[in-house]
Formats: C-alpha cells, structure tokens, sequence
C-alpha cells in the first residue's frame, strides 16, 4: 500500500484503490495537524479539503493540468502530494515552506497568492491561453464560497459564462451553507446533466421544437422555463446557470466516490464551464478545529494538544524654428491623431509580428483604442465589461500561460484594479503590459477622471517597470520596449492629440535610461511625460535671459536613471522637476531619492517640484 512518505508524486495517486486512498487522507490530515501544532497556520481549511485535493489529483494530471488554488491558505494537502513532505514542517518559517501556493517551490503551483477571489480569473486567463494555442490540458479552480461572493470572482463567473470557457470550478462551500439540500434528487439531476447524452438531446430538442412554424419559440421558452423550475425545486444554483455556468452538486466533501464520479464526469465536459458544488467541513478530522471554525481558521490558532496520534485525527518636442508648439486642443482640431490612436495602430503592428499578444478591456474598448486592436484580431480581443480588477487578474493568467496580454484601462479606472497589480501580477513578475491611457489632467472628463495618481501608486511596487513618453513617437518606441523585456510594464500616456511629428523607426529603448535633449551648466530640468514639452518652452525663455539651461527626459520613473541624474545635477544652481501628476510619492519624489543616496558629500542646488 502506497504511504505518504513513499509517494513520489501525484502521479501515483492514479493506481490507489477508493480504500486505500481513504487511509492516505488519514495520514495527511496527521502530518498537517503535527506541523500546524508547532508552526501555526491556516488549519482548518486545509483539513476540509484532503479529500477534495486528493481526488482532483487523482483524476488531473498535474502540472500538465493546471488546479489553481483560490486564496491558497487551503493548498497543505496540495503541497504534501507534490514533493514537499520533507520540508513541510519548515511551513511558514523563514526559508521554509510558504504558507500560500508558491512558483518557486513547485511547478505545480500556477500562482502565487494569498488574496480571496483571484482565483477564478487566472484560470480564466490560463483556459482562454490553452484554446489560443488549441492545447488540451484542463483547467481547475477550487474557490471557497466566501471567495466565490467577492466582486472579482462574479465578475469572472459573468465573464467565464458569457464566453462559454472550458473549465472546472469547484465552489468549496465549508461556511456559508449556500444550500442544505443534499437528497437523492439533488444528486440524480446532477448525474442526468453531466451525461453526454442528456446535453446531447437537450439541444437536439431544443433545436426541433424551435422550428415548428409560429409556436416554436413560445414552446421552447415554456419548455426552459418548466426545467428551470424542476431545477430550482430540487438543486440551489440558479445564480449559476443564469450566469451561463453548468451547475452540479451538492456533492459530499469527504466521499471519495462521490468526489471522483462527479468530478470525472465534469471535466469531460468540453463546450461549457461547469461549477461543482462540494459541501465540506472545515477542521475536518480534528473536532477542535470542527467545533471552533473561526478560532483554527488560520494563522495564529488557539492552543492545540496533541490529538492527531492518538486517533482523533481522524527626440524633441520643439518644432526646428522654435515657435510656439500648437496647444493640445490646436492639435486635435487638425485632427492630429491623439495618444490612443497612435498607441492602437503599433499595439496591431507589434500583434501582427507576435501571435501571443492580446488585448484586454474594461467594457471600454473605443476609448482605449482596443476596438481597433479588436477589428484585426477579435479572436485575440476580451471586453469583459466594467470588471477591471477581472481584467488585471485574467491578465496575469494569460500571461503566466505564455500570451502577451496589454490591458488598457483609464488612470482613473486602473484605480479600482490596484490590489490586482499588486498581487497578481506584480508578485507573481507577470510580463503584463498595461496601457494607462487618460494619465494626468484629463480636463472635461473632471475630478473624479483625473489621472493624476497612478504613478505614485505604481513607482513603488516590485518588478514594475514604469514609463511615460514625451510624444507620440517615443510612445511607439516605448510600446514596443514594453514587449521586448519580461516583467511587468506600464505605460501611460495622455488623452491629448500628439505633436503631429513625422513617424520614425520605433526602436525599443533600453530600460531604465533617460535621454539627455539639450546640455546646459546653470539649470536642469527634468521632466516625466508629454509636459516636458513645457519644459523645452521654459528653457527657450530662461536661455533668451542669459541663462544656460539643460533638459533631460527621464521617460522612466521606475527604474530611474539614476546615474544621469546625478551626474546632470552636478555643478547647477537649480533642479526643476516637471510632472502631471501629483506630488507626493511622485516623479519629483524619486529625483529627490536619487539625489539623497547617490550624491554622496557634493553640494546639491535647491529642488523645486512641479506637479499637482
């Protein structure tokens, strides 16, 4: 009989019988509730889903079949069958074993995480990855039913049922009771909708009754409506199949044949999404845990005897003649192409040469210039309405599968999708692309659009690469520098129209390095974005005074150049940093940094900031 400590692999789960997989679970609720004793952890969840995580791996086969653990905090049993037994008593200490899936320890960890409800999502993105490059893996994703209730996971659900995804969602529910009714008919119409035959017939029928001359439509209405009604009396999980989603269940949560007959059936399915509900109980196997599933919910638990052994475990921006640059408004009613047209045309050149690229918007597509990215690929073009924290988090899942996803979003919107950068993709160093579009003063569009507060919220995240050009050209250039590195990269731009400059070679730039557009000895401006345009009109009246002006475009506010800065600031009488943006934790904030750790013991002049 295969043990614990001799299993190799997931791989070997396929071969065990029913009874021997039940002393297996037995085994790893011991280990799990030894090592939480003495490291502290997410106990009860992790024990309300041995069973569960045993059958998924018996029937999947890991990691070439992806299982995304929502949240994570349920993911011991997981970690135990896939080769981390040795170290799994290091759990959560430093150098250890971490208490959330993580890449770095196992290829069968898709994600790191840690936040409820981005789970389904990245399966999302990695199902819709699969189909774009016609694979074959299936795709599952356990969600708990708290997480289930999140924004984020409606608004993939919402998603995942409008595009008919591929993919098995299992709906943990350990806590909210979302439906008692676990009964004899439950359970038989959850056989009858899994049976090919049944989903045959039913659009074989469908299709009849639909052609009989005059009646056929009101027929095939009333005739939805009567099985809607049987599956309303018999089975919770209207929400589901109103949203597009197969629903089954609910299924015990500690019957491994129940569990392995309901989830083979489900991911035979191939042309819908289908949602398994599994009724667990958290702390299962440790009655502690069972009687008090708030107090051993996770990390810090209350005190635990030792139960488990003893059985209850069960360029420029001036014209050449230098007079003044036509305003914004000037530009746009010469019908010179703004930021986001320009930004569109070399999104579709760079997709035309990279089949991986994809584009994603927020129920925005005009106005982030992805309809026209969508006429030339709607294959590889995913509106998913006003759901951007989906977008962002689909967006690392495509990208963890292998596309180039670029999401443009407004400053103002991307807002609402800050945790999503954070965690989703900027953690897990997703090559993700995003277009800030609107970023700085957006004008008519007023307060609440202004786009004046994504840079000092993303100049401090890990992995990020952030830029912004002086122009339209140097935007392509930039755009192009995005897909040319491997980490995740913003880029913002405004809404105005561009300088109208004449087009040149988009070469990529190197990451990191500002561009130095006139030397000079008394003053230096540094500048982030198309205001440096202002800049070059200041120096052209500072220099008529007599005074010797330099002006640098920084173009990236992370990682800053920092090198340049210094060495551009020495010597000057005057620094003047220029941004659209608001102050604090700013482009000016970050030349600040710059100039207190790098300048060592020079004299520094005076800094004044502009900004908002």
């Amino acid at each position: 009989m295969t043990r614990l400590r001799d299993l190799r692999g997931p791989e070997e789960l396929k071969g065990m019988s029913h009874a021997e997989a039940r002393v297996l679970c037995t085994e790893i609720r011991r280990e799990i509730i030894d090592t939480v004793a003495a490291t502290g952890g997410h106990l009860g969840s992790s024990l309300g889903v041995v069973e569960l995580t045993v059958a998924l791996h018996r029937i999947l086969s890991s990691p070439t079949d992806r299982i995304v653990w929502d949240t994570g905090h349920q993911a011991y049993a997981h970690k135990l069958l896939t080769g981390r037994l040795e170290r799994f008593g290091t759990l959560r200490q430093l150098g250890g074993i971490g208490g959330f899936p993580r890449r770095a320890e196992s290829e069968h960890d898709v994600m790191d995480g840690g936040h409820a409800g981005t789970g389904i999502s990245i399966a999302e993105g990695l199902a819709l990855a699969r189909d774009a490059r016609g694979g074959d893996e299936r795709i599952a994703v356990v969600v708990g039913d708290a997480a289930l209730m999140s924004g984020l996971s409606l608004e993939a659900l919402n998603d995942i049922g409008h595009r008919m995804t591929r993919m098995l969602i299992v709906l943990n529910d350990n806590e909210m009771s979302i439906s008692p009714s676990v009964g004899a008919v439950s359970q038989y119409l959850s056989r009858i909708k899994l049976s090919r035959q049944w989903r045959r017939s039913k659009r074989r029928y469908d299709s009849d009754i639909a052609r009989i001359p005059r009646v056929g439509p009101f027929l095939l209405e009333w005739s939805r409506r009567i099985r809607h009604a049987v599956v309303d009396f018999s089975q919770p999980g209207r929400l589901f199949e109103d949203l597009g989603v197969t629903y089954v269940g609910p299924v015990p949560g500690h019957d491994l044949v129940a569990l392995d007959r309901t989830l083979r059936m489900a991911l035979e399915e191939e042309e819908a999404p289908i949602i398994v509900h599994v009724r667990t109980r958290k702390g299962f196997g440790y009655h502690p845990a069972e009687n008090d599933k708030v107090g051993f919910h996770g990390a810090a638990l209350p005190p635990m005897p030792d139960l488990s052994r003893s059985g209850s475990a069960t360029n420029g921006t001036r014209s050449s003649d230098g007079d003044a640059t036509p305003t914004a408004k000037e530009r746009a009613a010469r019908n010179v192409p703004n930021y986001t047209a320009v930004m569109a045309q070399e999104l579709v050149d760079i997709a035309e040469e990279d089949e991986r690229v994809v584009a994603i918007t927020a129920g925005m597509p005009t106005g982030t210039g992805v309809a026209a990215f969508g006429e030339r690929f709607p294959e590889r073009t995913y509106d998913v309405g006003i759901a951007e924290q989906h977008a962002m988090t689909m967006a690392a899942g495509l990208a963890l599968a292998g596309q180039r996803p670029f999401v443009a979003l407004y400053s103002t919107f991307l807002q609402r999708a800050f945790d999503q950068v954070v965690h989703d993709v900027c953690q897990n160093d997703a090559p993700v692309v995003i277009g800030i579009d609107r970023a700085g003063l957006v004008g008519e569009d007023g307060t609440s659009h202004q786009g004046m507060f994504t840079l000092s919220a993303l100049r401090q995240l890990p992995n990020l690469v952030l830029a912004a050009p002086r122009d339209e050209q140097q935007l392509r250039r930039l755009l192009r520098t995005a897909f040319g590195q491997d980490h995740p990269f913003a880029l913002q731009y405004p809404r105005d129209a561009g300088f109208d400059l004449p087009e040149i070679e988009p070469e990529p730039v190197e990451v990191g390095r500002g561009e130095v557009l006139r030397e000079g000895s008394d003053i230096l401006i540094l500048g982030l974005g198309p205001i440096i345009d202002r800049g070059a009109a200041v120096a052209d009246e500072l220099e008529g005074e007599g005074w010797s002006v330099a002006l640098v475009d920084a173009r990236f506010a992370r990682p800053i150049d920092r090198e340049l800065i210094v060495e551009q600031a020495r010597g000057k009488r005057l620094i003047v940093t220029l941004e659209e943006s608001v102050l604090p934790g700013g482009f000016g904030s970050a030349v600040l940094e710059v100039l207190a750790d790098d300048a060592g013991a020079e004299a520094i002049a005076p800094v004044k900031r502009i900004g908002l």
